[in-house]
């Protein structure tokens, strides 16, 4: 893991109507293997990662309408060393990320501790949403396991696509291109026993 991942200087600042300094929600997007990524990030890390939709403006405006009062801006070196290494993981590299700081204030607890265990798979990796749900106290919480990764605004960062169905389907998949971009995620890293799809 580059040591800029979990550096605490993030944001941007700018001066509100009293001059007094505020830190504010700066995006931008990104070229990756799999096409355009954006990320956006406050002063305590990171607030959101967006996949690549059909093209670069169109992953733009997915990140603005989740994000509407974030504003462009080039990336400081701690989400550069972000940057890089989702690209590098997109162009199959094995690349760490469970150190990089995520802004998870207006995260359900739950989702939180799901999203935590997320982290701990590494690259090339799968999971059940069954084993996290044991992991958190309670099988029978895998559906909730399974929504709450569907809701994961961080992708990529917390690798929700390591998280498939026990009996060996991938389960669903949020993104533009659903399973199918999930596939391919797993591919690039390389994990075992992906499914094959239908037109293999």
């Amino acid at each position: 893991m580059s040591p800029g991942l979990g550096a605490a200087r993030f944001a941007i600042e700018v001066l509100d109507h009293t001059n007094k300094v505020v830190s504010v929600i700066a995006y931008t997007t990104f070229a990756t293997a799999v096409g355009s990524c954006g990320i956006a990030w406050n002063d305590s890390g990171v607030v959101g990662l967006q996949l690549p939709e059909a093209t670069e403006a169109a992953t733009r405006r997915r990140l603005v309408r989740r994000h509407p009062e974030a504003r462009p801006c080039h990336p400081t070196p701690a989400i550069q060393d972000v940057i890089d290494a989702v690209v590098a993981l997109l162009a199959g590299e094995r690349r760490e990320m469970s150190g990089v700081a995520l802004d998870m204030s207006v995260v359900p607890e739950f989702n939180r501790r799901v999203y935590e265990a997320a982290r701990r798979i590494p690259a090339g990796s799968t999971s059940t949403y069954g084993a996290i749900a044991v992991e958190l106290g309670d099988r029978a919480l895998a559906r909730d396991v399974g929504e709450a990764l569907g809701h994961n605004p961080f992708p990529i960062v917390v690798p929700c696509h390591r998280v498939v169905a026990a009996d060996g389907r991938l389960g669903g998949f949020s993104a533009n291109g659903g399973v199918a971009t999930k596939r391919k995620l797993l591919l690039i890293e390389g994990a075992p026993s992906v499914p094959p799809s239908l037109f293999d």
